[in-house]
């Protein structure tokens, strides 16, 4: 299995786990401006992320929670390259609503925010 983004939570907005209750998981790397920082997972980068966006079928875990990539917006790997950003939706969807958005399986709403703590990691893996 290939990493293409290794990063970890620095902090979490206090807006957070109403969006994850509702399947939405908005990254925004460290520095991101206090308006967004609010609805956001702040993290730093360990590995990549790499040049090549994941495909469908690629994986992406936060901490324990694990789910399938379903679709890629056309301009969210761009995103993650140029500002750490992307938006993750867990809602099962085969194309994204949104060009920044990345698809994911459904998860357990309860257990995606348990999981969104300070110091927990996200991969997408391939």
């Amino acid at each position: 299995m290939t990493v293409l983004l290794r990063t970890r939570v620095t902090s979490i907005g206090p807006e957070v786990a109403d969006l994850a209750e509702g399947g939405v998981v908005i990254l925004f790397a460290d520095g991101s401006p206090p308006e967004l920082a609010e609805v956001s997972v702040l993290h730093k980068t360990e590995h990549g992320p790499s040049d090549g966006a994941p495909r469908k079928g690629a994986t992406i875990t936060l901490g324990p929670v694990c789910a399938t990539i379903t679709a890629v917006g056309s301009s969210a790997w761009s995103k993650v390259l140029e500002m750490g950003h992307v938006v993750i939706s867990f809602n099962g969807a085969t194309e994204a609503e949104r060009p920044g958005e990345i698809c994911a399986s459904q998860v357990d709403s309860q257990a995606l925010v348990a999981a969104l703590k300070t110091d927990a990691i996200i991969t997408i893996a391939a």
